[in-house]
């Protein structure tokens, strides 16, 4: 072996020695504010208290507030924010844009859309299942995706990314305006629901609707890991890519299905929470480096902090109240959306 040789090996190892401190770390991160979110509300739980509660200890209201209101939201907050950040993790991967999202794309929108006809129609308070959601929101959003990715695509040539962001944004202020008409027909219950829904309030906050999204991201949070590979060599353009053998087109849409049923089961019960889908994949881009084996865990664990966070803060900064955590997840996004529109000019 060579002297450059040895460098390059050193050199790999190194990186992978980095990177893998980096997924534990950020786990921690996670696990932490899992702990602090647990001790944080309008009823004071202190961290014994709380850990003699989860080891069967704990008074009848202890037991209430800790495993009927608080754990079951936590827990919705961290996958919510798991599979909204790779739900935009694959799409800016095959798009090859850094600022496509599946909210800004309308994907949240169609699934949203979906979720306030069913509401119009059968009552805020009609869910005969929780676990029929899901559903609803995947042909909201696959409807969306479908409609997308034809007026995006053009023969000879596939997907142009910059059209498909601008097509996603038309369809999305097309989606938001039929949106806004059929919220006017709704009456007082419906609308408080729906205005709440819309602002990305995590309002399925029991185990049921935990159940519900569960099976969703265990199926296809392993697939998209399996596909890191395609997305790599997606991201080194059509004409690579087909020369290594891929078939881009279809790959390309079964990770689009895969983005879409991931943002369309989280947004089912959570409402529309956008930026997650944005902001997750650059940062765990600039923690890790574009490589998807270990980016798509990153990016994972970086959206379920990242709502977590702001579902902690939004539930206690105007205690007794609280505010929905889309707005404070778009309060930290906003910002950093600008920022990465004034680096791309």
């Amino acid at each position: 072996m060579t002297e450059m040789q040895k460098k390059n090996e050193a050199y790999k190892k190194k990186i992978v020695v980095r990177n893998t401190a980096i997924v534990i770390g950020a786990a921690v991160v996670l696990i932490l504010s899992f702990i602090i979110s647990m001790n944080t509300g309008y009823t004071k739980i202190t961290p014994l208290d709380t850990l003699r509660t989860l080891f069967g200890g704990g008074t009848e209201k202890e037991n209430l507030i800790l495993f009927d209101f608080r754990l079951p939201r936590i827990v919705i907050s961290m996958l919510v924010g798991m599979g909204l950040a790779l739900s935009g993790c694959i799409i800016q991967g095959i798009s090859k844009n850094a600022l496509a999202d599946p909210g800004l794309l309308g994907i949240n929108a169609g699934a949203g859309m979906m979720v306030i006809l069913y509401v119009m129609f059968l009552g805020a308070q009609s869910f005969l299942s929780v676990f029929t959601l899901p559903f609803l929101a995947l042909a909201g959003a696959g409807v969306t995706a479908i409609i997308i990715y034809a007026l995006s695509y053009k023969k000879g040539e596939g997907i142009a990314p910059m059209r498909l962001i601008l097509t996603g944004i038309a369809v999305q202020a097309g989606i938001s305006a039929l949106t806004t008409v059929l919220v006017v027909k709704l009456d007082e219950t419906q609308y408080n629901f729906v205005a709440t829904w819309q602002a990305g309030s995590i309002w399925g906050s029991n185990w049921k609707f935990v159940l519900a999204l569960l099976p969703w991201l265990l199926l296809l949070i392993p697939y998209v890991l399996m596909k890191s590979r395609v997305l790599d060599v997606l991201n080194l353009g059509d004409d690579v890519a087909y020369s290594l053998g891929a078939s881009v087109e279809k790959e390309r849409r079964r990770l689009l299905a895969a983005s879409v049923a991931l943002a369309a089961s989280c947004v089912a019960v959570s409402g529309s929470i956008s930026f997650v889908g944005l902001i997750a994949p650059h940062l765990a881009r600039r923690l890790v480096g574009p490589k998807h084996a270990i980016l798509l865990p990153t990016c994972a664990l970086t959206g379920a902090v990242l709502v977590s966070v702001a579902d902690t803060i939004a539930r206690v900064i105007v205690q007794p109240s609280e505010i929905p955590t889309g707005i404070m997840v778009a309060i930290i996004g906003a910002p950093y959306f600008l920022y990465l529109l004034g680096k791309s000019k």
